[in-house]
């Protein structure tokens, strides 16, 4: 099946095949990354469509001598099968196997690490400027999709190498589509080039002049330049007024039109672009006609392209804040939704549906929802912004000074917090607690569970002042039935005591508390002390009363969090109780001063000791200092 894949060991085994071969060897890379993702889930639909503009890039260029700088990294899945990590790609994304995105300490074929959005083209113009400075040759080139290319990172990046002449080739994967539809006018003026009606009279007249064969194609560059003039008359080019050779655009998916101009364009200098029009989810007839869904299919049957869902025992965190935001926008006229590009991965899209006119996908620029966020507050509205809690980090000069300085009501929603799976170390939410802990007037309530988490919202709705942050796992919630007819308000700053006992109290955030009570109830099963259990709910304002309940009645704290040790919970209560002079032992459980790597949920926190049986060893080695 994968007779031509098998032989591939390196870039340097495919440059010594024809086109012809080159083709089906791109038809064995979808097969065989279908196959594998089928029961070993990844971002299928990115890399499906750029599988041409992969192989075509190690034909052409001496990788790993040559670099390439993916953007993202999703739509790598090619590169890092045709350089030497084929077999390894079937444990892709798993404990112990290779990450899901380039890394430099994977392989030297990765030449810059990309988990995140919009950062190709400034790392490549960094690797350019230091083979320049330092005499190399070596070509680099960066491959962003048109969804990154909405991200300010990029534009930052374009504007810096437009002026500074580096020799830099950037390759836009244009499919129209991130993860859900593009929006803003980059993505508009990009649809332009293929929209162009100048640009597709002129196509027509000269295609319907010519029969099949030598003719049409030798004068297919005659059809591009075209268009290049078409687009040009139509209102000017964004990269050449940026300081771009624009090249395109072309059939990203045609291997052999892919050498012809990667041939071409190596030979030249300076900062270049080349367009390339692709079909995301390409090759793979289901992940075609739906590429959102695709995006991150999960396991399914490669022959029917049936997903298969495992079973789900509970609500997701997602579709409680979904459903809950289109409730209170239905309550309030004020409520609007904002959302970096993730409308279906945070559950906004409940929203969309509905009321269309108060939702705002802003596209992958996290830094412009928080500031249009704190813009809409400053008018009156009442804005919930939602943003996975690894991407929030982009934003965080924007929440000091746009929302907290000016003490705007903006309900910050940070999804995916603390330990998210196989995505890895890039994607891991584990710092949102200790980065925000320390903006004045920012509360941060940290949910137990479905109900919690609807009541925080309903908390957040009715604050006059901000930001006011809610963060939650990725996954299904506690089981817990959440959709009560007049949900509760969490007072601001206030826990609640889940069991009361001596000797011991935990302490726990969010979901970590059902694992706490549970280790309480088996140490005290298994004949040891009953212990306290408390649910903090907020980590900024803390409540006070807990602890001084706890210090009064216990001798040892452990702290419960899905968060960076370092200045989250465990953080908090240790100045709290240093500040009161206390002799009390803390102790904390939480995410160590590490990058954790791709593994499953469960696994990751059994191996940061967020697990019952982790607490319970926890708590018997405090129970020995105390």
């Amino acid at each position: 099946m994968y007779n031509l894949l098998d032989k591939i060991n390196s870039p340097a085994d495919i440059r010594k095949l024809s086109i012809e071969e080159l083709q089906e060897l791109c038809s064995q890379i979808r097969a065989y990354m279908v196959e594998c993702c089928s029961h070993n889930p990844g971002h299928l639909a990115s890399s499906l469509g750029t599988v041409e503009m992969i192989v075509a890039c190690h034909y052409v260029f001496d990788t790993p001598e040559d670099q390439i700088v993916f953007d993202v990294g999703h739509q790598a899945y090619a590169h890092k099968i045709i350089t030497g990590r084929r077999e390894a790609f079937r444990r892709n994304r798993t404990k112990d196997g290779i990450s899901g995105f380039p890394n430099r300490d994977e392989s030297p074929y990765d030449s810059f690490g990309t988990g995140h959005s919009s950062t190709s083209i400034s790392a490549a113009l960094g690797l350019a400027e230091a083979a320049r400075m330092q005499g190399r040759k070596h070509k680099v080139l960066a491959m962003i999709g048109d969804g990154a290319l909405t991200g300010g990172l990029a534009l930052e990046g374009i504007n810096n190498a437009g002026a500074s002449n580096a020799d830099l080739l950037i390759l836009l994967n244009d499919n129209n589509q991130s993860i859900d539809q593009n929006k803003g006018a980059v993505h508009n003026h990009l649809l332009s080039l293929t929209t162009s009606t100048t640009y597709n009279k002129i196509k027509k007249q000269v295609w319907d002049s010519l029969g099949e064969g030598k003719a049409r194609r030798g004068l297919q560059r005659f059809v591009i330049s075209a268009k290049s003039l078409a687009v040009k008359r139509s209102g000017g080019d964004l990269f050449e007024a940026l300081g771009f050779r624009y090249f395109g655009p072309i059939d990203g998916n045609d291997i052999g039109q892919l050498i012809e101009a990667l041939k071409r364009l190596k030979a030249l200098h300076g900062p270049r672009v080349l367009h390339c029009l692709t079909v995301k989810g390409k090759g793979y007839a289901p992940a075609e006609a739906d590429p959102a869904t695709w995006h991150a299919p999960g396991r399914f049957d490669p022959e029917t392209g049936e997903r298969i869902h495992g079973a789900h025992p509970a609500d997701r965190y997602q579709d409680v804040f979904g459903h809950t935001l289109l409730e209170l926008a239905r309550k309030d006229s004020r409520v609007v939704g904002i959302t970096p590009a993730m409308a279906k991965g945070c559950g906004m899209c409940i929203l969309a549906r509905e009321m269309p006119d108060r939702f705002f996908d802003v596209g992958i620029e996290e830094e412009h929802a928080v500031t249009f966020s704190a813009g809409l507050a400053a008018g009156g509205m009442k804005p919930f912004c939602n943003i996975y809690s690894a991407f929030s980090q982009r934003a965080y000069d924007q929440i000091i000074h746009d929302v907290a300085l000016q003490r705007l009501p903006v309900v910050l929603c940070f999804d995916r917090a603390g330990l998210v799976g196989e995505d890895g170390a890039t994607h891991q939410g584990a710092f949102d607690l200790s980065a925000y802990r320390s903006i004045p007037g920012a509360v941060i309530s940290v949910p137990a569970d479905e109900l919690e988490l609807r009541r925080a919202m309903y908390t957040g709705w009715q604050q006059d002042s901000g930001p006011f942050i809610i963060r939650y796992p990725r996954g299904m919630g506690q089981g817990v039935e959440w959709k009560e007819a007049d949900p509760a308000i969490l007072p601001v700053g206030k826990g609640e005591c889940l069991a009361k006992g001596s000797g011991i109290a935990i302490l726990a955030l969010g979901p970590m508390a059902y694992m706490a009570l549970e280790a309480a109830r088996q140490i005290e099963k298994d004949g040891g002390n009953k212990y306290s259990v408390y649910n903090m709910r907020y980590l900024k304002p803390l409540d006070e009363t807990i602890l001084e309940e706890a210090a009064r009645d216990c001798r040892g704290i452990v702290t419960v969090e899905d968060g960076t040790l370092k200045g989250g919970l465990f953080g908090a209560v240790s100045e709290w109780v240093a500040g009161k002079g206390l002799g009390i032992a803390v102790e904390g459980l939480g995410i160590p001063d590490k990058f954790i790597p791709q593994a499953t949920q469960s696994q990751q926190r059994t191996d940061c000791g967020l697990s019952v049986s982790g607490i319970v060893q926890a708590c018997e080695n405090m129970s020995k200092k105390i």
